[in-house]
């Protein structure tokens, strides 16, 4: 069946000519359209599989809006335009294109767009499809396990969490009566590490007695249908509850999506999203919950009364089965250390695309740890068994880089005294990372297009093609977009290899990350020089806190090594070099930096830790010490609070 195009173009020479391009390749032209109001008639009429959109239009919708309906209805789209410039790109680029052509093109880079732009379209139709399909499976298995309700819940939300991303999920039945709060939830503190927060531990965190959390969730009122409040409006927004409003207020949460599942007699269990980013969740999230709501509503009938059993409440560490001196570390992303928000969002879609083939383009300033992201990608997929061959696009001269990717013939040229394999056909069966991809010449990136779209190289003094079955990942720290428009990097191929693109976060952007980093390079270090490691001083992690990391994660790793080197072994580490003055910082002001330095997740976690231990008066073991009351082991918590230098001493002579 021929694949049918609508044209959205204003000028008739243009749309033409493209008709006559396209006939003859075997597309059926569903009409021409010169304006987003006309387009739409022919959606209604007569819908097609790709749409070709130009971005300036005729009348009052543009191009780029029009596209946001495009994909609302999962239709195809690529887009036409007279110019790249970055802006543009940029704007489009948040529609989700399948395709970008630069007025005037080739007929061949129209129809290999068109193929490109099809591929990607129906593959992650299947994609979506099959990820969807096992996770309902997943929520009816869990259904009808035979386990209580925390269990249950921890496994929806491992479950559900690159579906629908959060840091904070919790449910609760509605109405309820005022003697009684249910509501139950997990604060997400690392990767795959998650808190069992109940009543006891909402308590503690929000300063509320029981009658008073029991009044406030009763009094709450209870959504009919699923609704967003994005960025204050979550703390402030007059529709919200008042117990939205504290846990919003009380874990820093600019975000919430509140989905409702109907028990019957006027009864629901309302599920609570909550997410430290703003604008988090979009309508996808809601059309995504509503495909789910039955497996949703049977494992709400199921749990909505039941009782969380004492065995049930398990610490981060304990539910994700992670060591405690690993907890920072994320399992399947070995060196990888951090639970900020951002740098969580760009594992969970690590960890998702994973499993396919498709190519991934990794995005981040020098030193982020993009190569270890890659490393991790090619572990957790089918290929983990294969080769993992790394290339650094930038360390290999111009006139050796298509030798060392594609391999050559005995005697293809001077020094060539055998036939060697490339790097590609090194991977077969794999998978290539191909670093710095923004340095690739203009004339090897042709050559990378046709890799990427026949699967097949030509060794250089070759005759015959040869098939490789090689995953690219492909990382840069540049700006492709701009790269672009200044005509350094391939349109073509920007969106070819821009199928899934992953951005790691600078280390300025999460210096609550920076005490845990510093830890795990000095323990590192000092194991490695065989010494002794006795903690890093207040005035050095104070430094390293303050200072903004233009090197990133790379430069932090040679402050610790340099510090260990020149550490006595008796004493703390102190900084080995004074850090350099003057490096600018983020646009913003100084609030907003002060705001970003803080450990969120660690600070609640300190300060529940603080008012159980006031509760104890310091004593941690034995029948009502504090480990007994947060349901955790002793060992663990001595671990956490030498994480979180609370000392027990400071506890004696506290009252109740």
């Amino acid at each position: 069946m021929n694949k049918k195009i609508l044209i959205v173009e204003d000028e008739f020479i243009v749309a033409n000519d493209l008709r006559l391009i396209l006939v003859p390749a075997g597309y059926q032209v569903v009409g021409i359209a010169a304006s987003a109001e006309e387009a739409d008639e022919y959606l209604q009429s007569n819908r097609p599989d790709i749409v070709i959109l130009d971005i300036r239009l005729e009348g009052d919708i543009s191009g780029i809006e029009f596209a946001r309906k495009l994909k609302a209805e999962n239709i195809a789209f690529i887009y036409l335009s007279a110019n790249s410039n970055q802006k543009v790109l940029e704007e489009a680029r948040t529609t989700e294109p399948y395709g970008f052509l630069v007025k005037p093109f080739r007929e061949r880079d129209l129809l290999v767009m068109l193929d490109i732009a099809w591929y990607r379209h129906t593959h992650s139709l299947e994609s979506k499809l099959r990820q969807e399909e096992h996770l309902q499976k997943q929520l009816t298995a869990i259904s009808n396990e035979a386990a209580g309700v925390p269990e249950k819940m921890l496994k929806v939300a491992r479950a559900i969490q690159s579906f629908v991303p959060f840091d904070l999920v919790t449910n609760g039945l509605r109405p309820t009566d005022a003697g009684h709060f249910g509501d139950t939830g997990y604060l997400r503190t690392g990767f795959d590490e998650y808190q069992f927060i109940g009543e006891k531990e909402m308590m503690t965190i929000t300063g509320l007695n029981q009658q008073d959390l029991s009044a406030m969730a009763a009094n709450s009122p209870t959504e009919n249908g699923a609704c967003i409040y994005n960025t204050e409006t979550a703390g402030r927004d007059a529709g919200n509850t008042s117990l939205q409003k504290i846990i919003s207020g009380r874990f820093r949460m600019k975000s919430c999506l509140v989905f409702p599942v109907a028990l019957g007699y006027g009864l629901s269990v309302q599920y609570y999203f909550y997410s430290r980013q703003p604008a988090a969740y979009t309508k996808d999230h809601i059309r995504l919950l509503e495909r789910l709501k039955s497996n949703l509503e049977e494992l709400a009938g199921r749990t909505a009364y039941g009782a969380p059993p004492a065995t049930a409440v398990k610490n981060g560490a304990a539910a994700a089965g992670v060591k405690q001196e690993d907890m920072m570390s994320h399992p399947g992303f070995k060196g990888i250390i951090g639970s900020h928000h951002l740098l969580l969002s760009a594992l969970d879609l690590a960890a998702k695309v994973a499993p396919y083939s498709t190519s991934v383009l990794i995005l981040g300033e020098s030193g982020t740890g993009k190569e270890r992201v890659a490393q991790s990608i090619h572990l957790f997929s089918p290929r983990k068994d294969g080769p993992f061959v790394k290339v650094n696009c930038a360390a290999i001269p111009a006139t050796l880089i298509e030798s060392e990717l594609f391999g050559h013939e005995k005697g293809a040229f001077t020094g060539a005294i055998e036939k060697r394999k490339g790097k590609f056909e090194l991977a077969d069966g794999g998978t290539i990372f191909l670093d710095e991809i923004g340095e690739l010449p203009v004339a090897m990136q042709v050559k990378l297009l046709r890799v990427l779209q026949e699967r097949e190289i030509e060794y250089v003094g070759g005759k015959a093609p040869v098939k490789v079955n090689v995953r690219i990942v492909a990382a840069t720290h540049r700006n492709l977009e701009k790269e672009v428009a200044e005509g350094n990097f391939r349109l073509d191929l920007y969106y070819r290899l821009n199928v899934f693109p992953i951005t790691l976060p600078p280390l300025r952007e999460r210096k609550p990350d920076i005490e845990a980093l510093s830890l795990f390079f000095a323990k590192k270090f000092c194991k490695s020089f065989n010494k002794p490691f006795n903690g890093i001083s207040e005035t050095m992690l104070e430094t390293l806190q303050g200072y903004d990391w233009p090197g990133n994660i790379r430069e932090l790793e040679n402050i610790l090594e340099q510090s260990v080197v020149l550490n006595d072994g008796q004493s703390k580490l102190q900084l080995a070099r004074k850090l350099p003055a003057g490096v600018p910082k983020p646009a913003g002001n100084d609030i907003g930096t002060i705001e970003e330095i803080k450990d969120i997740q660690r600070q609640t976690e300190k300060e529940y830790i603080i008012a159980i231990l006031k509760k104890t008066k310091g004593r941690i073991r034995g029948v009502h010490g504090a480990a007994e009351i947060m349901k955790i082991k002793p060992t663990t918590l001595e671990s956490k609070m030498a994480k979180l230098h609370i000392r027990r001493q400071d506890f004696f002579n506290a009252g109740e």
